[in-house]
């Protein structure tokens, strides 16, 4: 059985840094796309940052760009998000995902398995 757990979450001030990260069990996903969706309430869950299976190829939304650090190890089955200079707009559920592709998808449709979301909230 597949299994995606993110860890990592919780509350932080503006401005503050989280490291979130994904484990993954149950098959390898070493030569697969790994990524990081997040959902605000009443907003549809969208892109935050894509690692091919090698890192070679790395993805972020303009919204994170220059905050956010996407990393995998793939010998851990890990991929990895950190998050500086977080703002309130950051506040939503968190998801890691992976696709079984040697791309880095930046669409939620392309990706095959799905964590179950790990809460971020950034205080004002």
């Amino acid at each position: 059985q597949v299994q995606l757990v993110e860890s990592g979450g919780g509350l932080v001030q503006a401005g503050g840094s989280l490291r979130l990260s994904c484990a993954a069990s149950g098959r390898t996903f070493s030569n697969c796309a790994r990524g990081w969706f997040r959902q605000a309430p009443g907003k549809e869950r969208e892109f935050v940052s894509v690692t091919s299976y090698s890192s070679g190829t790395r993805y972020y939304a303009d919204s994170v760009k220059g905050r956010f650090t996407i990393s995998r190890d793939n010998a851990k089955n890990m991929v990895y998000l950190v998050m500086n200079s977080l703002k309130p707009e950051d506040t939503a559920v968190y998801y890691c995902a992976a696709a079984l592709t040697w791309g880095a998808p930046t669409r939620r449709q392309e990706y095959n398995y799905w964590g179950q979301g790990t809460q971020v909230t950034v205080s004002s």
